[in-house]
């Protein structure tokens, strides 16, 4: 079931004995996979695939290689190409240039002189190939970035036909994301809540309490008991349960999860900068639903004493950066984990209560040892 979570498909063809496992395991995961998280669990004779639709759609679920709109219509044009190609055809990179530029829908044409559509289509093929959804035959991508006549031959797999998910109507039909999120619930209404659930917890870094009558966090606490024991016999997770907040966690790091403390900077700083704000709780009180409201200049004053405090064990890239830049960084990695977000109508920047399950300090003896090293 892990291996299903953490990755988008399993390839038989790269990954024949875990295929295999997840097949002799078909019915007892279909079962579970349907009763708890109402997914779909697809076993093909190419792939095994779950399709994981969720609660709430978040900014980190896009493609994480991706850095512009352009990359995801370019995505598009691809899948579109590849459909009107069979399995193990070969095509060329200045083929798919070509019907591409036909096909773009965008007010503005793509020049594949412009350097930077070159960039957005090489970040295209790479993670396609990633995926799997196109191979690459001979050539490479390199040549691309300088030259848009460079040449490369790729083939069409056998899995590219099932990329994306079957919709119950076609998706003109649909007019929002939302509506294409309801269509989800639609078919099996008596089990919503259960489903919304165990997709936020497994899916997301937390699920909080945002009202006084909150539904979900009233099914959190009822069923509180049966959900730890169901999470914990059939996954690594334990389950934790507070006031104001709900999430999944790992007793020990392992390395096929995405987990906090990552090996990033920034996850240094939050659990120096989560000490700092626990320092002023007296200043800066939890609101009942264990939120801290902050002035963009009350979180720039936090910040700059986290970094007086805690910077002498950075990495040189963060302290020397400008504290305006250092607070665009910190905020954007705090959004990512669900421990903050900036409030579009005020500017005030909200932190959450998982900023408050950890937190990071230096041993007594670390600047000392510093010190000594640099004698050395």
């Amino acid at each position: 079931m892990t291996a299903l979570f953490e990755n988008f498909w399993i390839v038989r063809e790269e990954e024949p004995e875990l295929y295999q496992k997840i097949r002799e395991r078909e019915k007892v995961l279909k079962r579970y996979l349907q009763e708890k998280f109402g997914y779909r669990l697809i076993i093909h004779r190419y792939f095994a695939k779950l399709e994981k639709i969720p609660a709430e759609p978040e900014s980190w679920m896009g493609i994480q290689d991706f850095q512009d709109i352009l990359d995801y219509a370019l995505f598009c044009c691809l899948l579109a190409y590849l459909e009107s190609k069979a399995v193990d055809e070969k095509f060329l990179l200045s083929d798919l240039c070509e019907e591409i530029q036909a096909m773009y829908p965008g007010e503005l044409p793509i020049d594949w002189t412009n350097y930077q559509h070159r960039k957005s289509l090489i970040r295209v093929l790479r993670t396609s190939e990633q995926i799997g959804i196109v191979k690459r035959v001979d050539g490479d991508l390199e040549g691309f970035v300088n030259k848009e006549d460079h040449e490369a031959l790729y083939e069409v797999p056998v899995v590219s036909r099932y990329f994306m998910r079957s919709y119950p109507k076609d998706l003109f039909q649909y007019e929002t994301i939302e509506e294409i999120l309801e269509e989800e619930w639609k078919a099996s209404p008596q089990d919503y809540r259960r489903h919304r659930i165990y997709r936020q917890l497994f899916l997301s870094p937390a699920i909080y309490r945002r009202q006084k009558d909150d539904p979900d966090f009233y099914y959190l606490r009822n069923f509180r008991h049966r959900l730890r024991e169901d999470i914990e016999k059939h996954t690594d997770y334990h389950y934790e349960l507070f006031k104001n907040a709900a999430l999944l966690t790992l007793p020990e790091r392992q390395s096929r999860y995405t987990l906090f403390p990552d090996q990033k900077g920034t996850s240094e700083i939050i659990l120096h900068f989560s000490k700092i704000i626990r320092q002023h709780l007296d200043v800066h009180m939890p609101d009942e639903y264990g939120q801290i409201r902050l002035t963009p200049n009350d979180f720039l004053g936090l910040l700059k004493k986290c970094r007086d405090e805690f910077s002498e064990g950075w990495s040189k890239t963060y302290r020397d950066m400008t504290i305006s830049q250092l607070s665009d960084e910190v905020l954007s990695a705090l959004k990512e984990w669900k421990m903050a977000e900036r409030e579009a109508e005020t500017g005030m920047i909200i932190l959450y209560p998982l900023l408050g399950r950890l937190v990071g300090t230096y041993p007594d003896d670390f600047l000392m040892k510093g010190t000594n090293e640099d004698d050395e």
